[in-house]
Parts: C-alpha cells; structure tokens; sequence
C-alpha cells in the first residue's frame, strides 16, 4: 500500500467517524518561539489543549509534516531517526477519550483492506501503558481482547508524552507491531524496539507539566482544562510495515531517491544483509542519509525555508550539504541534487502537489546552494591541502583537532571528507580533540537550546492576562485613536500595580489603534496620555495570538492597572509605514513582471520611509534590470492605482490569485491586498494607502545578495525618497564643482582623473622597481663570508613590492662571483608583516645549501619554494633583521 493511500484511508476513516480534516500546518513553527519546525502533529492544537482557543470543532484529523533535528548526525545508522517525517493524527477537544482512542486505533489499524482500513494482524500487535494507567489496561484486556501477557507497563520516559518544555502533557498508550524472529528476539517493546516497532502513540492528554528534564524526572503541575486526545500515527513507520520492507528508507516515498543515487554512483544499496539498519554498511548509510535528506530539504523549501546560516536555514543547509557529501563520498563528483531532487518531487507530489506547481522556486534554491557547497569543498580542499603540507614539514603525522573543526565550523567541511583526504596523504586526525571541539560547541547550542525554552514559561503572564481578560480589541484598521483601560501592566516579565515615571514596562489595553509588528512592517509609534500621565509607546508586539502588548516609556505621572487611558498612534509614523508598505507590494510585483513569477518574495522588512525585500534570485540584477524594475514600480505610483482590501478563505484566495508569502501563517479567513486589481494580490496584515500616488516617489538605494539563490533590494519611499534624491543631486553638483566639470561632463571627467592617476601610479611603480634592481650590484658588492659561502643579507628598500623583492633576490644573486657559493636573502615589510625571499646559485646547492631549507630555517618550518629560489612571510615587520640573521646562522651552521 503506497503511502499516499495510507494518507487517504486515514484521513478518510477518521473524517467518516465525526472529525474535521484540517491541513497541515506549514514546517516551520512560526506561531512558538520555542520551536524552529513542528516536531509533531499535536503542535498547531496546543492552544487549544491548554485551553487559550478554542476550535470550531471538537474532533479534529490531520497528516501533520513534521521534522526532528537534534539527531541528524544519527540518520541513516539506525532505523528510528529520520529528519522529516509526517505524523497521522485524531484529536478530540474535551470529547472522546481513552475508550474511543483505543477503539479507533484497533479498528482502524486491523480494519480489511477491503473494507477501508490497513488490515494488520491483530495478534501480532503489543501495546504499552503508562505505569498506574490501569484504566488503559483494562480497555485494551477488556474491550479490545488484548491479551494480558501482550500489554507492558512503562515509565515516565516512555509513556508520559509532553514536547520537552513547559506545556501540556499526558499519560500514553503506544502501539507495537511484532516484525517478526528475523529482526530480533522475542519478549516484546522493551527486548527489542527494530523487531516490535512502535507505530501509533495515543495520548491522553489531561495535565501540565512544569520545566526539567525533556523526558523524565520533571513535575505534573496540574490538571488541563479538560480531556483531549492527541494520537500520532507514524506515516512512514505504518508504511514500512505495509510495503514490507525493514525501515522508513526503503518505502515508496524515499527508495526511489536511493535508487537513483545509486545508479549515479554506480554503487548498490542493499550490501548489510541485517535486518538492523545499525549494522549496516557505511555505503547503505550513506544512501539513506541521500534519501532522507533530500527529501527533508525538498519539504522545507517547498515550505519556505532558505539555506542560510542560521536558524531554520542553517538546518536546511546542513541536511543539504551533508546529502551532498555523501553522494561525493559513494563516488559522484558532479552536481547531484538535479538529479534526485526532481525524483522525490514526483513522489512525494502525489500527497503535497503544490511541490510540483512551485518545483521551479525550489529546485532554483537547491541547485544555487549545491553549487555554493562544491566551491566550499574546492576551498576547503585548498585549505586541507595547505594544513596537510604545513603538518607533514614539522614532522608531524596527525592534523591537529583544531585545524579539522576550523574546517568543519567555519567552511563547512566535513569531517568525514577531512578523515579521508588526510589518510589519502600519510596523515591522521586528532578526532579526540575534534571531538571535544565539537562537544564544546555542542554545550553551547544546548545552553542556547535550553535559554529559548525558557519563552514558553516567559509566556505565561500574556496567557493569563489573555484567559482572564480575553483578547486585545484591535483597531489599527480603523483609527488612530481609542479610548482605553489597562488590563495588563509587566515589568521583567512579572506583574505590577503600578509603573512611575522612568519605569520601561509592557502594557495591555483593552483595545488598541497600534499596529503590532508583523508581517514585516515595523510596529507603530505613539502616546499614551492621562490625567496626570505622559507615557512614550516604543515598541508594539503581539508575542500570543489576539493579545496585543505595548513597550512603553513612562515619561510623566504613574500608570496603573485600571487607569483610563488615551492611546494615539504617531500620524506621521502610520503614514510613512503605509508608504512603505504599499511601496513593498510594488516593488514585488514590479519585479515578478521583470524577472517572472519565480521572483518570489521570501521576506520584508519596512518602516517608514524605508523597504527591503528578499527574493528568489539567483544572480545580481544588472543596472538596466534595476532600472527598469524602478520604472515600473514609479509608473503604477503615478497611475495611482487604487488599493483594495478583501477578506475571503485561503482556498478562495489562492484562487483569487492571491500571492501567499512564505515565512507566513494563515488563519481560516485571510485578508487580501491588491494594488491595481489582478497586478498586484497579496496576503497581507499590515496597513496600507488608499490610493498608489500616496506612495510617492519610490527609489531603489540598494540590491545585494542574502545567501544562494537569494537577492534583497532596499528602496526609500515617499519624503525619504526625496531626500535620497537631494542628496545624491548636491553631492554631484559637489563633485562637479570640484572638479571644475559641468554636471553632465562629471562621469567623463572623473574616468579621465582616474586614468591618469592609475598611469602615474603604474609609472612610479615603473621608477622604484628600477631603482631598487640598479642596486642589486651595490647589495652584491657588500656580501659578506659567511663560511664557504657568499651572502648578501639585505633589507628591501621601503615601498618595494612582493614581486619586485624576488627579482631583486635574483639579480644580487646573479652579481655575487660567479662560480663561487652564493646566497642572496631580502627581506621587506609591507602591511605590518614581513617577508623574505632567498636564492642561492648553483655552486651554493652542490655545497648542499638549499633555498627553501633556508626559508624554513627563518620562519620556523613555513614557507615554499626548492633549492634555487624561495619565499615565506608573515611574521611582524619589526622581525625583519632576525629573518636574516636566522639565514646567516643557518648558512654557519
């Protein structure tokens, strides 16, 4: 049964028997701070688990895409650790409970084909309880017929399901599936988890759990408002048994990206003859790490994530480079991801068909960034080979830990590549120091790790505020100005009664005009005004959802829980913020008619008078391309397009046309910009002109490259735009007068200024290189005896470039007696660093005096070169003189 099928009789069960499908929510965990990606199919429910929404239905289903990353460098070794993944779900707000989940799991899972369901055997099917879960034991006994003997009590760690961090959590009940004496030994989940593998976690999700340890050992704080259900049937795990294959790699919807790896490699997968993946051989892993990555990486762009060095991308990144190493490492040095990527597009499409619609977008992404990774791999290749020859001229045999995590860490060389080009030359690697290096910054992701979950717990305040006050009335649409009263006053995270004048702190009105940042428009200014209060809104966040929160500076008076207020946005500020984003929305569809569709925006940023936009792109746009890019965006600004806002449901406004950004959630109703009707359709948030002209002037000041296959353009609008302008115009007419050049002749005239200061640098070079080798006979003369050996031991004169000190090395050299040993070393110093250059002639080398020795001998084992001529430097100028005076003892000795 294909897993696309197993999508199709699940969602179709679940929908038969009283529950809403709900899609999937988008990879990336945007609505929680504490999460980069949705580990799990219960997350987009939390709020309403804890009670702080509540949803428009009481049962619920979904296939949820989900990914786990803190073991990815476990992928592919054991049959259990996969990055994405996609999670079957049944959720019930406060309606069925333990009896209902456990029989909609039976009979859904050893349901006939036939008639719908996924026809497992039941007799080979354990299940597990949570310790004094004696409720659940009776269900399965009593009810289902499970027998005793097949039914195990477990503990905390295993049978107690929260996310890790402060939130809700329950008592769970896990299905097991008996594969059978090939992969294992008998004695059911707590013998062997490869031979009876876990498929459907039921969890009764009824408390509270506060901070400590992810697993066990933290404290039930309390009851949930009521009893919910969340299960999660593991897509991938269920296909594995259905297709009958031994793990998550080889099922329909990953096989196939392995099998083409191996047909480019010329490798077979399939060497391990174990059933257990974690006795593979190296080559399986590294196909499975090929399979799984690369389709991990086709989920998260798809949902809009871009390789980049942090966060969310620097996660894609690496699942991406690791997927591009091994495929190098089973053999296949070209391009690789054009031609797996395409191959899980086609598989996984049949369920998520908007990854072929927008395969373009994605793939422009993932080529862009494969093709940044291989020019790492030719640097970091460069960088081995130089670390490889420095080791081996000291006498070394081991690449010191150090210099494989710079690798590692700073090119994104990976260690396995390092491991094996070092063995391919003679050398070993210090992996315990590597190790430890590694283990440190480890720590530190944790520390970091640990001080972001601490933000669900920061959260409670605004939670509370919101269940017991309900949301913020919000008006930014409709006004500038609200009556309002105080129903939330923080300071450092805890309530106060009271703020005075000086105290920073965040306030909650009742209703607000504000604009809370979002959406990449900067949050609004303003006041809050009272009797005997002058207080300063600095900033303006909404950190839970319909709860809108105001930093504010009291400036005057106090400020107290209850007070009546007047709240006023800055009128200025709005406009500006207006301006530019409505400008932000030009701008995007101006560049989407340059450059096409794919020209995709994938974030913004706009205050007022100032835009920037990131987008899909690959190269730098030229100057006409910007130009015209310009042109187009001031053309729909004095056509004064109108500006039209529509609400409609997501479904109608993708087919309205409606662009969705990525990096973006949507709820059910969404509201639709649109600037000159069908040119410009966007789903949008934030505040915006009436009418394109009030946009004003609109100038691009900028454009540049945010990481592969991404370009950003910055622009000013409205009066900033003009002051742009105004300054570009009198700094020109500065520069023309200057010059003593009408302004149409500047450009000409300062080409001319700098060609002509170029020719007389060029001619000055000319002079001192002169100069310097007219007195290589000079320098020659002076040698002196060092031994059976004539040396010239002389320091460059000031200013005398790299190549100019060579050729004055050779030309003393060619001025000391001719068939007598010589040896001319020069030194020079340029940048704060030194340098030297040694030559010796024929009659030097067969007395055995070598230049590059000599070289080495100064620099302490660095430096290049043979035996007629060579160079090193890098050491402090003021190290000169003993540069030579390490020559001259090297000769003596």
């Amino acid at each position: 049964m294909e897993t696309a099928e197993i999508q199709r009789r699940f969602l179709k069960f679940f929908e038969s028997n009283g529950h809403t499908v709900v899609p999937s929510a988008p990879l990336p965990a945007f609505e929680d701070p504490n999460l980069l990606f949705v580990p799990a199919g219960m997350v987009p429910f939390v709020p309403y688990f804890l009670g702080q929404a509540t949803p428009d239905w009481n049962r619920a289903t979904s296939v949820q895409k989900c990914i786990r990353t803190p073991d990815i460098d476990e992928v592919g070794k054991t049959s259990r650790h996969g990055t994405f993944f996609q999670m079957n779900g049944n959720f019930s707000f406060g309606d069925y409970f333990k009896e209902q989940a456990i029989r909609f799991a039976w009979d859904l899972t050893t349901g006939s084909v036939e008639s719908g369901g996924l026809g497992l055997d039941g007799d080979r099917i354990w299940a597990t309880v949570y310790l004094d879960d004696d409720e659940a034991i009776d269900i399965w006994h009593r009810q289902i017929g499970l027998p005793l003997d097949r039914i195990v009590r477990r503990g905390q760690a295993d049978n107690m399901w929260s996310m890790g961090i402060p939130g809700p959590c329950g008592p769970c009940s896990e299905l097991y599936y008996d594969r059978g004496p090939d992969y294992g030994p008998e004695g059911g989940p707590e013998v062997d988890e490869d031979r009876y593998l876990e498929f459907w976690n039921l969890v009764f999700m009824q408390n509270i759990r506060g901070g400590g340890p992810a697993k066990e050992g933290y404290e039930v704080t309390g009851d949930l408002p009521k009893k919910n259900i969340d299960t999660g049937m593991g897509m991938e795990r269920m296909a594995a048994l259905l297709q009958g294959v031994d793990n998550m790699y080889e099922t329909d919807q990953v096989r196939p990206i392995i099998d083409k790896a191996s047909q480019l490699t010329g490798k077979r997968y399939g060497v391990s003859t174990s059933h257990t993946a974690s006795e593979s051989h190296p080559d399986d892993i590294r196909f499975r790490v090929i399979g799984d990555h690369v389709r991990s990486s086709l989920m998260l762009i798809g949902d809009g994530v871009v390789p980049s060095n942090e966060g969310r991308g620097y996660v894609l990144r690496r699942l991406m480079r690791r997927a591009i190493r091994a495929v190098r490492l089973l053999g296949y040095d070209k391009p690789a991801m054009p031609e797996l990527l395409p191959v899980a597009m086609e598989r996984m499409s049949t369920a998520y068909p908007e990854l072929r619609t927008d395969f373009e977008r994605i793939s422009s992404y993932a080529y862009g960034e494969e093709e940044a990774f291989l020019q790492t791999l030719k640097h970091g290749t460069t960088i081995l080979d130089t670390a490889v020859s420095e080791t081996k001229s000291e006498g070394g045999r081991t690449l010191s830990g150090s210099k494989a995590f710079e690798l590692h860490d700073t090119y994104g060389f990976p260690i396995d590549l390092t491991l094996e080009m070092a063995e391919e030359q003679g050398l070993s690697v210090d992996q315990e120091a590597f190790r430890q290096l590694m283990t440190e910054q480890r720590q530190r992701a944790k520390a970091d790790a640990a001080a972001r979950k601490t933000g669900h717990a920061d959260l409670s305040a605004y939670w509370q505020i919101l269940q017991e006050q309900g949301p913020t009335d919000w008006k930014a649409y409709e006004t500038l100005e609200t009556e309002s009263r105080v129903i939330g006053l923080l300071k450092d995270g805890q309530s106060i009664p009271v703020a005075k004048s000086g105290d920073i702190v965040e306030v909650v009105l009742d209703r607000t005009p504000f604009y809370a940042e979002s959406g990449g428009q900067h949050a609004d200014a303003g006041k809050l005004v009272g009797p005997n209060l002058f207080a300063e809104v600095v900033d303006v966040q909404r950190p839970v959802k319909k709860l809108v929160v105001h930093k504010v500076r009291v400036l005057e008076g106090d400020l107290a829980l209850g007070d009546a207020v007047e709240a006023s946005v800055d009128g200025e500020w709005r406009l500006g913020a207006r301006q530019a984003h409505s400008g932000t929305h030009v701008v995007h569809a101006a560049l989407r008619e340059v450059l096409g569709p794919t020209a995709l925006q994938s974030g913004s940023f706009n205050r007022p008078g100032y835009l920037r936009l990131d987008f899909s792109w690959r190269s730098k746009l030229s100057d006409e391309t910007r130009s015209e890019v310009e042109e187009v965006s001031n053309k729909a600004v004095r056509d004064d397009l109108p500006v039209a806002v529509k609400y409609m449901t997501l479904p109608e406004a993708k087919d309205f046309g409606a662009v969705a950004l990525f990096g973006e959630t949507y709820d059910e109703t969404v509201r639709v910009v649109e600037i000159g009707g069908p040119w410009s359709r966007e789903l949008c948030g934030g505040t915006h002109v009436s009418h394109s002209a009030q946009i004003g002037p609109l100038v691009l000041t900028g454009e540049s490259s945010v990481g592969s296959g991404q370009r950003r353009v910055e622009a000013a609008t409205g009066m900033e735009a003009y002051r742009y302008l105004a300054r570009e115009r009198d700094l020109v007419s500065q520069i023309a007068e200057e010059i003593g050049a009408q302004r149409g002749d500047v450009l000409e005239r300062v080409r001319a200024i700098l060609q002509r200061s170029k020719d007389a640098e060029r001619e000055l070079a000319t002079l001192q290189a002169k100069a310097v080798s007219g007195r290589a006979a000079e320098f020659a003369a002076a040698a002196k005896q060092v031994g059976a050996v004539k040396v010239a031991a002389v320091q460059a004169p000031e200013g005398t470039k790299g190549g100019d000190v060579r050729n004055l090395a050779t030309q003393i050299r060619g001025h000391l007696p001719e068939g007598e040993p010589g040896v001319a070393a020069v030194v020079a110093t340029a940048g704060g660093k030194a340098s030297i250059v040694v030559a010796a002639n024929k009659a030097a080398q067969a007395q055995h005096v070598s230049a590059a020795q000599l070289v080495k001998a100064a620099l302490s084992g660095k430096g290049g070169g043979n035996d007629e001529i060579a160079q090193g430097g890098g050491v402090p100028a003021d190290q000169a003189p003993q540069l030579l005076d390490a020559v001259v003892r090297a000769i003596a000795a």
